[in-house]
């Protein structure tokens, strides 16, 4: 039979219960030596994951040598707070990388939204004036630290709207490819 890796995947996943590694429900809780000092400290670690996505303290057994044992319901508690960690650090991620203002420009009230794409070479942020029913009207390439303030949304907004007479109205789109 020849060799697979199936083997070794489904290995990976199967439920582990032990005291110090419990892995269940796409995650893994770690008992391990508390580097800061005396004590043991728990890992948190979500299948295919390189890194732990939570690391805290952990309580010492009876015998105030040895950590308490894991089980089920400290499993499950662990999964919620790491969930919860992951999810926040993704909303603040969000936040980075996604801004809007609201501007009034020939008398209408645009949204402008600046999105920024992380890219390790070449990051970029994409500027984009959205009209009052949700239709895009312009965008344009901007520098991965262009400050978005209401200001420079409605400069942008203005010189848009300038370079095409109709991009703000309901025939067209502009295109503007400028460092704002």
């Amino acid at each position: 039979m020849p060799y697979t890796d199936t083997a070794s995947t489904e290995s990976e996943h199967e439920p582990i219960h032990e005291a110090r590694l419990w892995r269940d429900k796409g995650w893994t809780a770690k008992v391990i030596k508390n580097e800061d000092g005396d004590g043991w400290a728990v890992e948190m670690i979500r299948d295919g994951s390189a890194e732990p996505a939570l690391v805290g303290p952990w309580t010492m057994g009876r015998n105030k040598v040895d950590p308490k044992p894991l089980d089920a319901t400290a499993h499950q508690t662990l999964v919620k707070t790491a969930s919860e960690v992951i999810r926040r650090h993704e909303q603040q991620l969000h936040a980075q990388l996604n801004k809007q203002v609201s501007v009034e420009v020939a008398d209408q009230v645009l949204t402008v939204r600046l999105t920024i794409t992380p890219d390790e070479f070449e990051p970029f942020g994409t500027l984009t004036a959205i009209g009052p029913f949700g239709d895009v009207l312009a965008t344009a390439t901007v520098r991965p630290d262009f400050r978005l303030t209401r200001d420079s949304a409605a400069r942008w907004a203005a010189m848009a709207s300038a370079i095409s007479a109709d991009a703000f109205g309901s025939t067209g789109r502009a295109g503007i490819s400028a460092y704002a």
